[in-house]
C-alpha cells in the first residue's frame, strides 16, 4: 500500500468503495467490513499478480482498480469453495 501512495485511512476508504463494486459487480451479499477487507486484501493480491506481468498500478485509481479486479477474484473463489464444500 505505501508503495502505492496511499495511506492506512485511504486504504480502508478505497478498500470499501472497491469491496463495494465488487460486491454489485458479482452479485454477492456479504457487510460493509466483510467489502473493506475484500478490497484491501484484493488490492494486494491483484498488485502481486498483475506484477507478475509487469503491470504497475500507482495511485488512488489504481489502488480502486487493483482492489476491484482482486475483490473479484476473491468472491469467485469463494464462492468455487463453497460449492465444492455442499
Amino acid at each position: 500500500m505505501e508503495d502505492a501512495g496511499v495511506g492506512w485511512i485511504a486504504a480502508i476508504i478505497i478498500g470499501g468503495i472497491a469491496g463495494w463494486l465488487a460486491e454489485m459487480f458479482m452479485k454477492s451479499n456479504m457487510g460493509v467490513l466483510m467489502n473493506i477487507v475484500l478490497g484491501i486484501v484484493g488490492a494486494i493480491v491483484a498488485n502481486a499478480l498483475l506484477g507478475v506481468f509487469g503491470i504497475a498500478l500507482g495511485g488512488w485509481v489504481g489502488y480502486l482498480i487493483a482492489g476491484f479486479i482482486g475483490a473479484c477474484i476473491l468472491i469467485a473463489i469463494g464462492r468455487m469453495f463453497r460449492r465444492s464444500a455442499a
